[in-house]
């Protein structure tokens, strides 16, 4: 560690530093970043392109007082270590280390928890609003990235902020990618706007320079920045963020300190609303990294020096549904397919590069792909959404009211459901089976290995007719559980047959089950598994089949237990009911290994819990 950097622990220490320490300590920080994310993996590419920003935030504001909200929070690294963590940043994203977003429990200068896109500016005027009903001239800053400006909700708030007039600064951090690249009109609107950053420095100056002549300085001042404001209003067209209400400054170039800092300064001074456009390099600093940022946006552990990862021989679910859609795409061409900027993470790559007019990224925009699913499949195309369980929780209202209702036929590829590991509380896919569970029309599927996901795509897309939910989770498709007959409507299967407990399972609780009844079956406890498969419709007449001579009935799901497969179940059965479920709390982050022994859905877990019951302990 350089010794700049070890002498940084708050902003107060950032403040004693001149422009050149500043660029010293910027590269400093970014070896720091590469050294430790290489180790236990996390989100590099944007982290490494706000090294500057971060620096010039800390020089100008006390986020003690002030408040900063980083919209998603995946770019925050370089405020944790400016604020006290950089000695435990080998603990990012371990289970009781760092988490890899802002966390208020952590540090009284993360202002507010942030895990979704485009949420920033609404909590940031949130807090500016309070400060000026405070009477208090702290000031709120939230950081925005373009690609989260197109999600809708960004648009309420700063809709708000300029009908308000309550001073606010909004940082747009552009870097031409939210994920992956970005789509669509506000991305080329973007690239058109230009204001040079020593426009903006000239301008302080010479108002400066006019609030030193006596009397007359203020009159001159005020009636210059209006006559500036009136003669860009004529010949300049009018931007989108004027015509909202907020003063634009920029763009200017984010990696320049002394230019951010000179800008930031005026915009403190500023008594309304303003926009700052910075324009930033995603991976700045590490080739692997600049030249693909898509990849190194979130990573586990690689090696340093080539960028490559650590190897694994496994196929993920991803892959699974990957070529499965492509394969059945082959032979439909009624076939399309749908994402919120994540064609990477949700697999579907290699159908845009097939089937380009076939594939739409619609940006991060959850809500609007939805709906715009629903318009396709009433137009007898079969869209398929791929879309991480946690970010399919934002289009809630879009799946009752467009889908839903309507009954139309579109399917909800839902990835990185149940425990999703190291991201923490706000990136868990714990919550689908519930929300989900209660909407009229759908169905709910959730395979147990790789072949019944192959199989549950193939039925969602030929044989169903309204709306389908297929959930999977992150990770490995193991297909070691022993694959019995075609999917069929609300049907489940028998894996295990036995003769003392029940034990109904669904998705990745399946291979816990078995694991639980294998270690029950040392005990001389006899266990009957059943693959639920279906959520809704559940396959009631299995189920009480299995279960009318059985001491004990467990249900194991990968889910709260508000609402899942422990409620449809008890709807069903009057006798005693085992729950095994995530409980109702936020589920911090950690291994999915680790997540699951936290909550005792484990199949050693699983196991120990029921033998005690029998045993009557």
């Amino acid at each position: 560690m350089s010794e700049i950097l070890s002498k940084i622990n708050s902003s107060d220490d950032v403040k004693k530093l001149n422009i050149t320490e500043l660029k010293a300590l910027a590269l400093d920080i970014r070896k720091f970043l590469i050294e430790n994310v290489s180790k236990c993996g996390g989100h590099l590419s944007s982290n490494l392109g706000t090294v500057e920003l971060t620096l010039a935030l800390h020089k100008v504001f006390d986020f003690e007082r002030d408040k900063i909200v980083w919209d998603v929070g995946h770019q925050s690294y370089t405020h944790k270590i400016l604020t006290g963590r950089r000695d435990r940043f080998n603990t990012l994203r371990q289970k009781g280390g760092l988490s890899g977003f802002p966390k208020t429990e952590e540090s009284s200068t993360d202002a507010f928890n942030t895990g979704h896109s485009s949420t920033s500016v609404s909590a940031a005027l949130g807090f500016a609003k309070a400060f000026e009903l405070n009477h208090s001239d702290a000031r709120a800053v939230a950081v925005i990235g373009d690609g989260a400006l197109t999600g809708g909700m960004a648009y309420e708030a700063l809709n708000h902020s300029g009908s308000s007039k309550t001073p606010l600064i909004v940082i747009l951090n552009d870097n031409g990618m939210s994920i992956a690249e970005n789509v669509g009109g506000l991305s080329k609107h973007l690239d058109k706007m230009r204001v040079d950053a020593r426009y903006i420095s000239l301008k302080v100056k010479i108002k400066d320079a006019l609030n030193y002549l006596p009397f007359v300085g203020d009159f001159f001042g005020n009636l210059a920045h209006r006559s500036k404001r009136l003669l860009k209003k004529v010949l300049l067209q009018k931007k989108l963020f004027e015509n909202m209400g907020l003063e634009y400054l920029g763009p200017i170039n984010g990696h320049d300190i002394k230019d951010v800092v000179t800008v930031l300064e005026y915009a403190k001074t500023l008594n309304r609303p303003v926009i700052i456009h910075v324009i930033t390099q995603k991976g700045k600093g590490y080739a692997p990294s600049e030249n693909d940022p898509a990849t190194f946006h979130g990573v586990s552990a690689f090696d340093p020096d080539t960028g490559l990862a650590e190897s694994t021989n496994c196929i993920s679910y991803s892959k699974v549904f990957s070529d499965k859609i492509v394969n059945l795409a082959e032979k439909n061409d009624k076939i399309v397919c749908i994402t919120a900027a994540m064609p990477q993470g949700t697999g579907l790559l290699e159908f845009a590069k097939k089937f380009p007019n076939r594939f739409f990224d619609v940006g991060i925009a959850e809500q609007h792909a939805v709906t715009f699913s629903a318009a396709l499949a009433k137009m007898d195309f079969i869209p398929i959404f791929a879309v991480y369980s946690t970010f399919l929780q934002r289009g809630y209202d879009q799946l009752l009211h467009d889908v839903a209702l309507q009954n139309l036929h579109t399917i909800f590829s839902i990835d990185r459901a149940g425990a999703s590991g190291n991201d923490g509380e706000t990136h868990q896919g714990i919550y689908d089976l519930s929300y989900l569970s209660h909407i009229p029309n759908m169905t709910v599927l959730a395979p147990a290995c790789g072949e019944e996901l192959d199989n549950m795509l193939a039925f969602a897309i030929n044989e169903c007719t309204g709306p389908v939910a297929i959930r999977y989770p992150k990770g490995c498709a193991s297909n070691d559980v022993a694959f019995l007959g075609p999917v069929k409507f609300g049907k489940g299967t028998i894996l295990k047959k036995g003769t003392d407990i029940l034990l109904v399972a669904i998705g990745s609780s399946v291979q816990d089950s078995l694991v639980a009844a294998e270690l029950l079956e040392k005990e001389c406890i006899s266990a009957t598994v059943m693959n639920a498969r279906f959520l809704k419709p559940f396959d009631e007449e299995l189920f009480l089949d299995l279960a009318k001579d059985c001491k004990l009935v467990a249900t194991i799901e990968d889910n709260v237990g508000i609402g899942g497969l422990a409620s449809v179940v008890s709807e069903l059965y009057d006798g005693k009911i085992l729950k095994f479920a995530f409980p109702d709390m936020p589920l911090e982050q950690g291994t999915t290994n680790e997540q699951k022994k936290f909550a005792g859905i484990d199949g050693k877990s699983i196991a120990d819990r029921i033998k005690k019951i029998l045993n009557g302990n």
